[in-house]
């Protein structure tokens, strides 16, 4: 990262530091009023991190900033932003973050995918090819997106959030590494759909998606959408946008099957992948 950029993630992060000290609080108890992972606080702090705008003004509340002192802020990340001189992986960094925060900050989460599986339901060794398959990915840069994605996970389990998942058949039947591999992660998904915090749906091959779908998305309450390409993913917060997708996702949501249709059709789907793993095996 070119030192202009980097010196500024600095300050704003010791300016917040700063605050929050004044405060007298944690940086547990920080991400905890704000909404946002402890992590989040660490990495900003220490300017690992470049925060959303979104997340800066959840932090800012929760420090009870007053106008003067939150708009200061706001121009010290706005300083960082119009640095030139930014390095592409800490910018990757930086954008696997604000997803992460954009998920942990949500009450609702809904996803649909049609050829991946969700990145919150992939299992490492899943995810592990995911980010492999990437242009020009490195094994320090593959390993570090794993680790954003497992942790980002934790939301699952955490009463008072609701995820809905719908996949079309296809992301089951598409499948990287082997046969154990895709068993190991049907597994969990009839593991995670058994969840009450869970709703997992799939839209059977047999019948037709309402709308062609071109790429998948997720939705972060009413707030913000995820979209991931080959190389990144894109938070988008614009009002248009996200209401846009999240009709769009209500057309595939009505179209799935749910409950037991769906444990039926991961173990038929499961039996499939044995019975070809068996196949293969001299």
């Amino acid at each position: 990262m070119g030192s202009e950029r980097r010196e500024r993630m600095r300050a704003l992060g010791a300016r917040l530091r700063g605050l929050r000290a004044e405060a007298g609080l944690t940086g547990a108890v920080l991400a905890q009023r704000a909404g946002v992972g402890q992590p989040t606080v660490s990495k900003v702090e220490t300017g690992r991190m470049v925060p959303s705008s979104d997340v800066l003004d959840r932090l800012s509340r929760a420090l009870d900033l007053d106008d003067s002192t939150a708009r200061r802020v706001r121009d010290l990340l706005a300083a960082v932003e119009a640095a030139s001189d930014s390095d592409p992986a800490s910018d990757d960094d930086a954008l696997a973050g604000a997803a992460l925060d954009a998920v942990r900050s949500a009450g609702l989460v809904r996803s649909f995918q049609c050829v991946v599986l969700p990145a919150m339901l992939q299992s490492a060794e899943y995810a592990r090819h995911v980010f492999e398959s990437a242009p020009a990915a490195t094994p320090g840069e593959v390993g570090r997106a794993v680790a954003a994605r497992v942790e980002r996970q934790s939301v699952l389990y955490e009463p008072g959030r609701e995820s809905v998942f719908v996949l079309t058949e296809a992301v089951l039947r598409t499948w990287p590494g082997t046969p154990a591999l895709m068993l190991a992660q049907l597994d969990r998904l009839l593991a995670v759909e058994s969840l009450s915090t869970v709703r997992l749906g799939v839209i059977p091959w047999r019948r037709p998606v309402p709308v062609l779908p071109r790429h998948g998305f997720t939705l972060c309450d009413r707030r913000a959408v995820l979209l991931e390409t080959f190389s990144s993913e894109r938070v988008s917060d614009d009002a248009d946008e996200v209401a846009a997708y999240e009709e769009t996702f209500g057309h595939f949501e009505r179209a799935a099957v749910f409950g037991g249709e769906v444990r039926e059709l991961l173990l038929r789907v499961m039996k499939e992948f044995r019975d070809l793993g068996d196949a293969v095996t001299p």
